[in-house]
């Protein structure tokens, strides 16, 4: 996995940044309307390139790929640029691509910037006349008309803009009429020229990812300032949340894009289908973040003083130019369940990996042949996603395999795999339907063991865990603290080489087959409710134990478990005395990095099946356009969370710096899980009431898990507040 930029990527980005800050800054943007258009800008970014980005270098241009296009447009967002650059990238290599030979006479002019060169994104056949954009300003529009493309020289001097949404150059042109020079008739030629459209749909979405992401920076700076009720406004959770949202749905579309190119250049089926979707998420993220973040200013941002309303305004008109973006939904339904394909553009250089490696891929093949070999038919009646799934016979002999912790280093007997080659282990037991629970909170414990713990802990409890022989269960809120784990009263009191434990703990998943606890106590009364907290490792088969079940309607048991007078020698305890909130910030860390993204993938191809098998009105529901929607969107969503867990995947492997984006991963994963499966429960209707279809009983099943995904590791408030802080700077707020 890769998702740094190269060096030469990172240079060009900041020449970009530099040129633009100092060029299109606010002010200037401000001189350039109503118009929209900044003569001066344009030709100084011709200078640097920019328009020739993506023209073949031996017509003259720099032969970069789209990613590198789609990273001047990011900072063309960011910075509102005036002009069509966009459109002007895409057919200057569309240009390139139809007259190699410049028989049109047009190249030098426009790779100067002296001619503005833009395309008309549908075709004439259809509509002959279209509001292009930067038709005002453009002194040749390329237009596709059935199997032909066209160039149509227009003059601009004579050419009124048309009266939009945020003043940029768009002008109402007839493109079936006046000067046309046919460049290329045929397949290839319409081939080609839609191929441009797609590209055109991706660098569109990162402009948009740019806008919003500078959009939310300023609403963030401005809460951060903005002081109401004696208090700055970013510390109310009504301001800062939203927010927090909207940033991880625009760092979740610019993944988006980023692997949709990635599938271009693999040549991956579904990569039409992703460009759609990729376009129609960075529409609808951009659309909230810009929305939100004029609200954070109040009356303010209504005001043109303040800049918010620019972002607010090209945030819709950048991509309306196509029409409603929700048929970007509907064309992914029907690419990706219909037979409609898409023509893509070559991709160019792109360095930017998502797959896991060839480690991973040989770990999960090991993986694959392990169960082949050991899943047994009565393994598979057991399989749950919970805990009810726990074998402890088959939990050893994958610890005896090296399977089960190949992660961790050596020394703590692992493999020292890599954490995508962990993450490849977790997708296989998914495809056999096993649970990761067990693994997973005990995956957590034994580093907290390793990091805090004592050496006779490690001796025992730890190889314990090693060798397959414990698993262990969370023991951290209580009946009256929920999230809330600094406010435990669970109390430990001294009592020779030991401490005594009473109190009791809500939410003990798994404990009723855990040989250990990880447990939060308070050994010091009195002063702030974070501070005299200690960290213990408690056996659960200890005098003074209670494990009592606690059902849930997701078909998950649970449980509170109580601790009466329970002694605990002082050997297992993890960290320091009063210590505690240190041990628990590590094994939160791990825990908030979680995904809900494989049970996401388990609604979606349960939907997928029941929507194949099940006729309506004689058709089958595959090929019904709204379920092709429904379902194209909850692609759509699942693509997200997979990115964004990606990226936790990344920044944990290569230790680069973490802004929350465990978090977000957990946060978001969370909620479009949820909402999905509320909508498919819905399309499934009336069979997904009830279970005699396996396909619609996973789907009442994922509705019911859907909604405690949202509370699991902290609820969603929680995971806010700290992107909130961590990736916008904004002040605590809870």
């Amino acid at each position: 996995m890769q998702l740094d930029l190269s060096a030469d990527q990172q240079m060009m980005v900041e020449a970009f940044a530099r040129f633009l800050d100092n060029e299109n800054s606010i002010a200037r943007v401000r001189r350039a309307l109503p118009l929209g258009f900044d003569p001066a800008m344009w030709q100084g970014l011709a200078a640097l390139g920019a328009l020739q980005i993506r023209v073949p270098e031996q017509q003259g241009g720099l032969d970069l790929g789209i990613l590198d296009a789609g990273l001047l447009l990011e900072e063309a967002g960011r910075t509102l640029v005036s002009g069509p650059l966009a459109e002007a990238v895409v057919a200057a290599r569309l240009l390139a691509q139809l007259d190699p030979d410049d028989s049109s006479g047009l190249r030098d002019a426009v790779a100067a910037g002296d001619t503005v060169l833009t395309l008309a994104l549908h075709d004439t056949a259809e509509q002959p006349e279209q509001l292009v954009a930067g038709g005002a300003v453009a002194g040749a529009v390329l237009a596709l008309d059935g199997a032909s493309v066209y160039l149509l020289r227009q003059d601009t001097h004579r050419k009124q803009a048309e009266t939009t949404l945020a003043s940029t150059p768009i002008a109402r042109l007839r493109l079936d009429t006046g000067e046309r020079t046919l460049l290329a008739t045929g397949a290839a030629a319409q081939a080609t020229f839609r191929a441009a459209v797609e590209e055109w749909k991706l660098l569109v979405a990162l402009s948009l990812a740019g806008l919003a992401r500078q959009a939310i920076r300023l609403a963030a700076d401005y809460a951060t300032e903005r002081v109401q009720f004696d208090r700055p406004i970013g510390t109310f959770q009504a301001v800062s949340h939203p927010l927090a949202d909207s940033a991880v749905r625009v760092d979740a579309g610019r993944l988006m894009a980023w692997r949709a190119i990635r599938d271009i250049a693999d040549g991956t089926a579904g990569a039409g289908a992703a460009v759609s979707g990729a376009l129609w998420w960075a529409c609808v993220a951009a659309e909230q973040a810009v929305a939100h973040a004029l609200h954070t200013f109040g009356g303010y941002g209504l005001t043109l003083e303040y800049d918010i309303h620019l972002y607010n305004l090209r945030a819709k008109a950048w991509p309306l130019v196509l029409g409603d973006p929700h048929e970007l939904l509907d064309e992914a339904g029907r690419r990706r369940y219909g037979s409609e394909a898409a023509q893509l553009p070559d991709a160019g250089p792109m360095p930017v990996e998502f797959g896991y490696g060839a480690e991973a891929e040989a770990l999960a093949a090991e993986t694959r042949a392990f169960f082949e070999e050991h899943f047994t038919a009565e393994l598979r009646a057991k399989a749950h996603f919970s805990y009810e799934g726990f074998d402890a016979g088959f939990h050893r002999r994958m610890a005896q395999a090296g399977l089960l912790f190949p992660a961790w280093p050596r020394r703590m007997g692992g493999r020292g795999c890599s954490n995508y080659a962990m993450q490849s282990v977790y997708e296989v037991w998914d495809e056999y339907k096993w649970t990761g629970h067990p693994q997973r909170t005990t995956h957590i414990i034994g580093h907290m063991i390793d990091r805090f713990g004592t050496d006779e802990l490690k001796a025992t409890a730890l190889k314990e865990i090693i060798d397959g022989e414990a698993v262990c269960a969370l023991g951290y809120s209580e009946p009256g603290s929920g999230s809330d784990v600094f406010a435990a009263q669970t109390r430990a009191t001294r009592d020779g080489d030991g401490w005594r434990i009473n109190g009791q703990k809500m939410f003990t998943s798994g404990a009723e087959c855990s040989k250990y606890a990880i447990l939060l106590a308070r050994t010091t009364a009195g002063g702030p409710k974070h501070k005299g907290l200690t960290m213990f490792i408690v056996p659960l088969d200890a005098a003074g134990v209670t494990i009592q079940p606690v059902h849930t309607f997701q078909e998950e048991r649970t449980n509170v478990t109580y601790y009466d007078d329970v002694w605990v020698a002082d050997s297992h305890r993890l960290g320091e005395v009063d210590g505690g909130v240190a041990v628990m910030a590590g094994a939160l860390e791990i825990e908030q990095g979680m995904t809900f993204a494989r049970h996401h993938g388990e609604l979606l191809r349960a939907a997928e099946h029941f929507c194949r098998e099940t006729s309506r009105h004689g058709t089958p529901l595959i090929e019904d356009a709204d379920a092709q929607r429904r379902l194209a969107r909850t692609a759509t969503n699942l693509a997200a969370a997979q990115v964004l867990h990606c990226r936790t995947l990344w920044t944990a492997a290569e230790n680069k710096p973490n802004l929350a984006y465990g978090p977000s991963s957990k946060m978001f994963s969370s909620e479009v899980y949820k909402a999905d499966a509320f909508d498919l429960l819905n399309l499934a209707a009336p069979e997904s009431l009830a279970f005699d279809s396996p396909q619609a009983r996973q789907i009442n099943l994922c509705y019911r898990h859907s909604q405690v995904a949202t509370i699991y590791g902290g609820t969603s408030e929680v995971q806010r507040s700290l992107i909130a802080e961590k990736q916008l700077g904004l002040p605590r707020s809870r």
